[in-house]
C-alpha cells in the first residue's frame, strides 16, 4: 500500500518532488578543461634557465648588422680602420603568481582531489601566460608589417618572407591564429595534397610546412587579445626572441590554521624580449 501511495505521488503535477526518490550517483571523476594550443619553447633563440641568471636582470650584447666595411687600399696608403657596432637587450624577469586556498571541509568531503585539480589548472595558466608574453613582444616589436585584406593571401606570406630575406635573415616559422589558419585551409594551394606535399595541416601543434616555414598555431584564448587570431608572424627563430626564466613554476604549500584552510602559492619569474625586430614580420587581416 505504501509503494502504491509513492507511485501516486510521483504521478502528481509536482514531478520534481518525485525525482527526489530516485537515487543519484555522482562519479568521483573530474573531467579536466581542454589544453590550449601554445607556442613551444623551441621557437625561441635561447631559453635561459635560473642557474644561468645571476641577479635580478641581465643584458645580452647583439652585433649590429653591416657595421664593418672592407675598402680598396692603395699602395702605401693607410689601411682604413673599422669595427663592429653593438646594441644590447636587457631581460628583467617579473614575478607572476596565484594562490589557491581550499577549506579543510572541501578537502575532506570532495570526491576528487580539489587542491591538485587547482594546481594543474594553475600550471596551464602559467604556460598560457608565457605564450601571451611572446605574442605581445612579436606584435609590438615586428620590424615589418604586411596589411592583408579580409583573408590572408599567398602574396602576404611571400612578402613577409621577402622582408626577412632582404635583411639577411632566414625565415623558419610562421606563427598564426585561428582565423588565419582558416584562411590557409581555404586556399587550394595548401589543401590539395599534390600541391602542398604535406597533409598535416590539421594536426595539433605543428601543422605542416608552407614555403619552407613550419606552421605553428596558438589558441585565441591564450593570446593577449582575440584580435590576435587574425594575425600571423613570420620569424627567423635563431634571431627573433629569447626567454629568460629566473624562477620556473614553483609550488609552495601552506596551512592557515586560523581559517582551517590549506593552500598553495604558485609563482614564476619570467621575461620575454625581442632580439632583432627585422627578424619578425607581422601579417594582419581584417
Amino acid at each position: 500500500m505504501a509503494f502504491k501511495r509513492i507511485q501516486e505521488y510521483i504521478g502528481t503535477e509536482d514531478a520534481t518532488a518525485g525525482t527526489l526518490l530516485i537515487p543519484k550517483l555522482i562519479m568521483p571523476t573530474l573531467i579536466e578543461e581542454v589544453d590550449k594550443t601554445l607556442l613551444p619553447r623551441e621557437l625561441a633563440q635561447t631559453v635561459w634557465t635560473p642557474n644561468q641568471i645571476q641577479g635580478s636582470s641581465f643584458t645580452v650584447n647583439l652585433v649590429t648588422p653591416n657595421t664593418m666595411d672592407v675598402r680598396i687600399v692603395g699602395e702605401g696608403a693607410e689601411i682604413p680602420m673599422d669595427a663592429l657596432d653593438y646594441s644590447t637587450v636587457t631581460f628583467t624577469p617579473k614575478k607572476y603568481g596565484v594562490a589557491v586556498r581550499i577549506t579543510r571541509e572541501m578537502i575532506e568531503d570532495a570526491q576528487f582531489d580539489v587542491l591538485q585539480g587547482n594546481l594543474r589548472a594553475a600550471g596551464r595558466r602559467f604556460a598560457e601566460k608565457e605564450t601571451e608574453l611572446i605574442l605581445s613582444k612579436l606584435y609590438s616589436g615586428a620590424g615589418n608589417t604586411i596589411g592583408g585584406g579580409a583573408a590572408i593571401t599567398i602574396a602576404n606570406i611571400t612578402t613577409a618572407i621577402q622582408y626577412l630575406n632582404d635583411a639577411d635573415y632566414t625565415p623558419t616559422d610562421i606563427i598564426l591564429g585561428n582565423e588565419v589558419l582558416q584562411d590557409l585551409q581555404n586556399i587550394d594551394t595548401f589543401v590539395e595534397a599534390n600541391k602542398v606535399g604535406n597533409t598535416d595541416m590539421l594536426q595539433r601543434g605543428f601543422l605542416g610546412v608552407i614555403y619552407g616555414l613550419r606552421v605553428a598555431r596558438f589558441s585565441t584564448n591564450a593570446a593577449p587579445s582575440t584580435a590576435y587570431s587574425k594575425y600571423a608572424f613570420v620569424i627567423d627563430r635563431s634571431q627573433a626572441y629569447a626567454i629568460a626564466i629566473k624562477r620556473d613554476i614553483t609550488v609552495e604549500n601552506f596551512d592557515l590554521p586560523s581559517l582551517d584552510m590549506q593552500g598553495a602559492a604558485i609563482t614564476m619569474r619570467i621575461d620575454v624580449q625581442l632580439l632583432r625586430s627585422s627578424a619578425v614580420a607581422l601579417i594582419t587581416t581584417s
